[in-house]
Parts: C-alpha cells; structure tokens; sequence
C-alpha cells in the first residue's frame, strides 16, 4: 500500500521537476512513458519482494513457540 501511495505521489512530481532531471538522462526524455513505468514495476517488484521474504520466514515459526519465548 506504501508503494502505490509513493508511485502516485511521484508520479505528478516526476512531470513537475522533469526539466531538472534532464540534464542527468542520457537517451530517454524525462516524462517517457515506458521508463516511469519500467521505474514503477521495478519499485513493486522490489517492495513486494521485501516484504515477502521476512513474511515466509515468519510464517514457517510455529505460533507456540513464538509465544514461549517472550
């Protein structure tokens, strides 16, 4: 949810500041759609990544013993 919230809000800040940005692009113009989408997937594929190792680590732990060792 984190993540989509943060695509949404830097999406309209990308096409606000894309002349700033542009002097550090090489090949691609700033509001390319193809990129900001390649950007956005790689950042879902990322966060759902990060979240999910340490969720299957935790859902091998039996809730018992979880438990007993507070």
């Amino acid at each position: 949810m984190l993540t989509v919230l943060g695509i949404g809000a830097g999406l309209p800040i990308t096409f606000i500041v894309d002349h700033l940005v542009a002097s550090m692009l090489f090949g691609i113009k700033p509001s390319d759609p193809v990129a900001l989408l390649f950007a956005a997937f790689a950042l879902c594929g990322v966060s759902l990544a990060a979240a999910y190792i340490p969720a299957r680590r935790a859902a091998k732990v039996n809730p018992m013993v979880a438990l007993r060792y507070e």
